[in-house]
């Protein structure tokens, strides 16, 4: 089958879980756990409909993990839906002080998360189209070890459609996540993990892959020569997607557009910062209620566009991040409480790294993203207007987003600094 991107993107995300102590594509050695395990049909869970729209919530997350990688860099993308997925599955093993820090910071109790990531998990499934989404746990097989509450693997089945894996924990191990990632990120996504930790408990996995056309493809004579000028002054010889869009976006002084994809669903949505602001400086002035704003009210006005075709990459460790928000007590050792998940007899759970991992790459043709995220347990993202049209040519660095147009949920969120 011919393939059209315009936008590729990927995400990884592992989430690790340590216990403190001493020292599929599933393949090798795993085993699943949950086998037997049925998912509830959206009726039994008591709803119809997301009782809680994330959307803003979402777009919190996404824009405070952002602005904190950027703190040390000039751009980044991440996937705070990747994120929701791998923290939304650690939340149903939290507890006590572990559990209420984790709702604060994330804006919605566990409820709340469970109702609005499984509305969008089985949207995607039953429509079966730009999105996929895919959730997994490894939990260590050795003996005496570990003890995961039924319950915990039962809430991950009815709301995450995420099958465990008892596994050795060793190189087989390393594989069967990588290649569980690079398969639902459709190889956009590899080799996330290079080895695991002799602490390490439990990973849990969720991995999101996005392909789709633009509504309106790029003709030859509408990709064209031009210069980006990067964050650092570099200029730098690209081609440039040009086009005539019809929805405006505003937001603090900057001007920007959505360019929607085939059946309107999805968009890329971006905001060029105004002349003469760093896009560093204009990341750290907005705030989530800026952007939600800006693309709720959307309007429809004649553009001339211009992206550039790019690729990017990045990889973070979003532990500090989440810290800063307030998520402190399930990064240590001692104050975790993950006991709704289980228990070690190597120590108390907590988790040890949260591995982000995302690609992109925007072509005439469409797009197609994937995101992963990983976290690691250890024992211890209408009519044209009248008004005058305005120019929005991306030709400095600018801030992007993938948005789900229904509720304007960001997928995804970037800033791109440099094309090289």
């Amino acid at each position: 089958m011919k393939r059209f991107f315009a936008l590729m993107l990927s995400l990884a995300m592992v989430f690790s879980l340590t216990a403190c102590g001493q020292s599929s594509g599933v393949g090798g050695k795993s085993h699943e756990l949950t086998a037997t395990y049925t998912a509830q049909e959206r009726n039994d869970l008591g709803y119809t409909t997301p009782g809680y729209n994330g959307s803003g919530a979402t777009t919190a997350l996404g824009l405070a993990l952002l602005q904190h990688h950027m703190e040390e860099n000039y751009e980044g993308l991440v996937s705070p839906i990747s994120v929701l997925y791998a923290l939304g599955m650690t939340m149903n093993g939290a507890a006590g002080d572990t559990l209420e820090q984790m709702e604060d910071a994330l804006r919605g109790t566990t409820a709340d998360w469970n109702t609005f990531l499984t509305w969008l998990l089985e949207d995607t499934e039953e429509h079966q189209g730009s999105l996929h989404l895919a959730n997994a746990i490894w939990l260590r097989d050795e003996e005496d070890r570990l003890t995961v509450k039924e319950s915990f693997l039962q809430d991950i089945t009815d709301y995450y459609h995420a099958p465990a894996y008892a596994a050795p924990f060793d190189d087989s191990t390393v594989r069967d996540i990588n290649g569980f990632i690079e398969k639902h990120t459709d190889g956009m996504i590899k080799d996330v993990l290079d080895e695991i930790s002799p602490l390490a408990a439990v990973y849990l996995v969720n991995a999101l892959g996005f392909e789709a056309e633009w509504q309106e493809k790029y003709q030859p004579g509408q990709v064209q020569k031009g210069t980006f000028t990067s964050a650092d002054g570099e200029t730098e010889s690209v081609d440039f997607l040009r086009s005539a869009e019809h929805t405006y976006i505003t937001c603090n002084e900057a001007h920007g557009f959505l360019k929607y994809y085939r059946g309107g669903d999805y968009a890329f949505a971006a905001l060029l910062p105004p002349e003469g602001q760093h896009v560093k400086d204009y990341v750290a002035s907005l705030t989530a209620a800026d952007l939600c704003e800006a693309l709720e009210n959307h309007r429809y006005r004649d553009v001339i566009a211009a992206i550039p075709q790019f690729e990017q990459r990045c990889s973070m460790e979003l532990s500090e991040g989440l810290k800063a928000l307030g998520m402190t007590d399930l990064f240590h050792e001692d104050n975790a409480d993950l006991s709704a998940l289980g228990s070690s007899t190597m120590g108390n759970l907590y988790v040890s790294r949260v591995l982000h991992e995302t690609a992109i790459s925007v072509t005439p043709q469409g797009t197609k993203a994937g995101a992963a995220t990983v976290v690691e347990v250890n024992d211890a993202a209408a009519a044209p207007s009248e008004e005058p049209p305005v120019e929005v040519i991306l030709n400095r660095p600018f801030l992007y987003m993938l948005v789900e147009t229904n509720t304007m949920t960001p997928l995804f969120m970037g800033v791109l600094g440099d094309i090289t």
